[in-house]
This record gives C-alpha cells, sequence and structure tokens, in this order.
C-alpha cells in the first residue's frame, strides 16, 4: 500500500447535494479498489487560473488515501470518466526509503 494525494475540480453547476454525492462516490471507489481514505479536505469553489471546458471556477476537493499501487489505473480511469469532474491531479506521496 502507498500514500496518494487526490486533487479533483468539479463542475460548479451542480448542487451541493450532488457535490456531496460524488465527493462520497469518490471514497466509495477507493474503498472498492481496496484502499483506505485518510482524509478528505473539501475546499470549496474556486476561481480558475484559465476556463476549463467553459468554466471559470469549481469546486476543489484533496483526498489523501492509502492504495495497492496496481489499483491506481483502474482509479484514475474511472476518474476521468466521470462527467461532473473537470479535472484531477493525482500524486504518490509515499516517503522514499534510501
Amino acid at each position: 500500500m502507498r500514500n496518494y494525494e487526490l486533487l479533483s475540480i468539479i463542475k460548479p453547476n451542480i448542487d451541493s447535494e450532488e457535490f456531496d454525492n460524488l465527493v462520497a462516490k469518490i471514497e466509495e471507489a477507493i474503498v472498492a479498489l481496496e484502499g483506505k481514505v485518510t482524509s478528505t479536505d473539501k475546499m470549496g469553489r474556486k476561481k480558475l487560473s484559465y476556463d476549463i471546458k467553459d468554466f471559470r471556477d469549481g469546486y476543489f476537493v484533496v483526498h489523501n488515501f492509502e492504495m495497492d499501487p496496481a489499483q491506481v489505473a483502474k482509479f484514475n480511469r474511472q476518474l476521468r470518466l466521470n462527467e461532473n469532474v473537470l479535472r484531477i491531479m493525482l500524486l504518490e506521496t509515499s516517503e522514499v526509503k534510501a
């Protein structure tokens, strides 16, 4: 298991209930792929540096989680297929042992 950090930008035109459901679906996808969510930070609605798919702002969410590296590609694909997710950035945050 390795540690990962996921930054998601979600479309701003969804209501708060849909937003909460989407965040829960992301967490459920992590658990379904035998991962473990360690923290979730809903940073709120922020202005984007440039337009993404004609949106000037979006909801930012950061998930920290543990997952087997073999499952990360499947998880990444699931996120990219979701039409309400504008952009993602997935980083491995595990410490390198010398």
